[in-house]
Formats: structure tokens, C-alpha cells, sequence
């Protein structure tokens, strides 16, 4: 008996086509049946687990105002968008949300540690947290009455935060003076305010440079304060050989300053 002739090329393809068109309609069928179910009610969220830093809001502060901007059950719900609703919190710097099946969030959270006050004249206070980072809450809520002002151009908290740092023990020297103002200019130049109500003009110049100017003159000042026995009340060290202070009731004087080795 002869084996049968094979199918024409044409037919084959017809075949071939019909047969991946029927899958194609079988996948597509079986995903429209899978997004039904997952839009069903019975995939609604139910829960949210929020642990890590909660000193600032409860929990229950933290859901009512993140749950309402939360959309769609435990399939559809936008993990992204999510996030973003619990950083929306005040206090709260970063939120990382997953899914727990079958009906439920975890949610773990970061707050922002305030380092300083941000102040600009065009607008009301901020806050910079220990990352450098301005952020706005209620101000009333902070209780630490010895956080410091930094005030600059836009963007450049974080650089005054490290100088300020840095700056901070160094003027500690000046018998115990704490340091409760920094300021700089768009124009690039540093003043400092200490709790004693002293001001002092540090100049232009990156941060090993400005730092170096307060080292030398920290060092120095302290002989010209004991020998007159008065108070700082101003000094600038924007000249190039030295600086100028002004003593309460003694008018400015010019003095060389050491240089650093």
C-alpha cells in the first residue's frame, strides 16, 4: 500500500496558521478570565503591616492617611504609586511596600531626623534632616530647641550641613560658643552667628579652605579675648594677611593670623 501523499505546502501552512491562531485565542481568553478574577472583591486589600520608625505618627495616623490614596486590590494595586502615598506622611523620608498574600501590605518605614532648620526669605521655614535633605512638617513638632539655621541658594543644604559639622567643634574652642546660624551667600560667601549673639565673616572658599581660616583664627582670638577681657562681638576674615574683631566696647582691631601648617 503506498504511504499517503504528503499535504500540499500550502495546506500545511493553513493548518499551522489555524492551529497558533486557536492558541493565541486560548491565552488571550485565559487572560481575560485571570484580570477578571484578580479585579474580583475577594482580592481586596484587608490589612496594612507598617513596622520600622514610628515615633512621630501612630500606625493608625499612618494608615488613615495613606489608605485613601491606596487603588486596587492585591494584584492591581501600583507598588510605585503606593509608596509615594505612605511618603506623603509627614516625618516619613522613605516607605517600602510589598504584598503578603493573600489580602495584605507590609510597609516599612523611615523618618526624616531633623539636623537643622532651613530658612529662606522668600518662604516659610523647612527642615534638613541628617541626609541633607529639606523637608516641610510642622514645625511645632520638633522639640530640640538647639538645632541649628543653615540658610543658602537653593540646593546646597547638604554641602552647609557637612560644614557645619565640621565647623561646629571648632568653634566650640571659643569657650564653649556653640555655633547657631550658617549662612551662605549666592555669591559664595560664609557667615556664621554663635549663641552668644557674635557674628563672624568667614569668606569665600570651598569647605578645607573655610575651615582652615576659622582653624587659624579660633587659635589666635582666644589670646586677644583673655588679654582684654571682653566679650567677641564681630570678626572678619576675609582679608588675605589676617583678620579684624571687634570686642564689646572696644572698637575693631586689625590682627595677623597665624598660618595653619
Amino acid at each position: 500500500m503506498d504511504a499517503a501523499a504528503p499535504q500540499p505546502f500550502d495546506i500545511r501552512v493553513m493548518n499551522a496558521s489555524a492551529s497558533f491562531l486557536f492558541v493565541l485565542a486560548a491565552l488571550a481568553f485565559a487572560g481575560l478570565v485571570v484580570m477578571w478574577l484578580a479585579r474580583l472583591p475577594l482580592f481586596s486589600i484587608r490589612g496594612i503591616q507598617v513596622d520600622g520608625d514610628v515615633s512621630r505618627n501612630s500606625v493608625t495616623t499612618i494608615r488613615a492617611n495613606a489608605a485613601p490614596k491606596l487603588v486596587g486590590n492585591f494584584f492591581t494595586l501600583d507598588l510605585a504609586r503606593s509608596q509615594q502615598a505612605f511618603e506623603a506622611v509627614p516625618w516619613v523620608r522613605r516607605a517600602i511596600v510589598r504584598r503578603v498574600w493573600p489580602d495584605r501590605l507590609a510597609v516599612r518605614l523611615e523618618e526624616h531626623r531633623p539636623a537643622a532648620y532651613w530658612h529662606r526669605d522668600d518662604r516659610d521655614d523647612q527642615l534638613v534632616n541628617t541626609f541633607g535633605e529639606v523637608f516641610d512638617v510642622n514645625l511645632g513638632d520638633v522639640e530640640d530647641d538647639a538645632l541649628p539655621t543653615l540658610q543658602g541658594p537653593e540646593g546646597s543644604a547638604a554641602l552647609m550641613l557637612d560644614l557645619y559639622r565640621r565647623l561646629a567643634p571648632v568653634i566650640a574652642r571659643l569657650d564653649g560658643a556653640q555655633l547657631r546660624e550658617l549662612k551662605l551667600s549666592e555669591r559664595g560667601s560664609w557667615r556664621v552667628e554663635l549663641d552668644t549673639g557674635a557674628d563672624i565673616e568667614l569668606g569665600r572658599g570651598g569647605a578645607e579652605e573655610v575651615l582652615a581660616r576659622t582653624e587659624a583664627f579660633v587659635d589666635t582670638v582666644t589670646q586677644v579675648i583673655a588679654r582684654y577681657q571682653r566679650p567677641l562681638e564681630y570678626a572678619d576674615l576675609r582679608h588675605s594677611t589676617g583678620y579684624a574683631v571687634r570686642l564689646k566696647g572696644i572698637t575693631t582691631v586689625d590682627l595677623q593670623a597665624k598660618k595653619t601648617k
